[in-house]
């Protein structure tokens, strides 16, 4: 074979092995914005998309924040001594049993929970669109009265709501917090924006 012919063979490989290349690349950089247009817009998700949270590392006391439609969702893993003072509190809130509040049926107890441990609960104020302040501690230790069992104070015009989210008498607020639709998929995890209630949900 003449040094020629090694020469073309050459130049025709890598002409190959180059335009296999260019139209690799044309493939991936045409497939990735298909496969993303697949998932869920932002848009979708600000307009009501259901929203995991992993609850698994959120020790007792400790309160997480996700987002869904937008708004903070509060979930808290409540303590034995915080599920207690919400049981001291009823005879000065406005709506003990959560009459007037917007929540699903199956919260509507004294925790207003699935699961008595852990509220899950918009965090915001139901007067005007504040979110409450954490004042957790019982007592006066962050600025409430010694009579104080742990809750929440909206900062905007002092609204106050127990650890369960609900509205104390003589405030702002005309309601408790609202709950949102909400269902464990397993012990560590939380769907928040459907329930089993749903015609998606099991």
């Amino acid at each position: 074979m003449s040094d020629l012919t090694k020469d073309c063979d050459c130049e025709r490989r890598s002409l190959l092995i180059a335009t296999t290349a260019v139209g690799g690349v044309a493939v991936v950089a045409t497939a990735v914005p298909f496969v993303a247009s697949l998932a869920p817009s932002e848009r979708a998700k600000a307009i009501g998309a259901p929203v995991i949270a992993d609850i698994s590392k959120l020790a007792p006391g400790e309160k997480m924040v996700v987002k869904w439609r937008g708004k903070p969702v509060w979930i808290m893993r409540r303590t034995p001594e915080m599920l207690a003072g919400v049981k001291t509190v009823e005879e000065k809130l406005s709506d003990p049993n959560s009459e007037k509040s917007d929540q699903p049926a199956y919260t509507k107890n004294q925790a207003r929970a699935i699961k008595e441990e852990f509220l899950v609960a918009i965090g915001i104020c139901t007067h005007l669109g504040c979110s409450p302040s954490d004042k957790l501690k019982p007592g006066s230790a962050e600025g409430m009265l010694a009579d104080w069992a742990g809750g929440f104070l909206c900062p905007c015009h002092g609204s106050q709501f127990d650890l369960a989210g609900r509205v104390f008498k003589n405030q702002p607020a005309p309601t408790n917090l609202e709950i949102p639709p909400h269902r464990y998929l397993s012990d560590t995890t939380i769907l928040i924006g459907e329930d089993s209630t749903d015609s998606k949900g099991a």
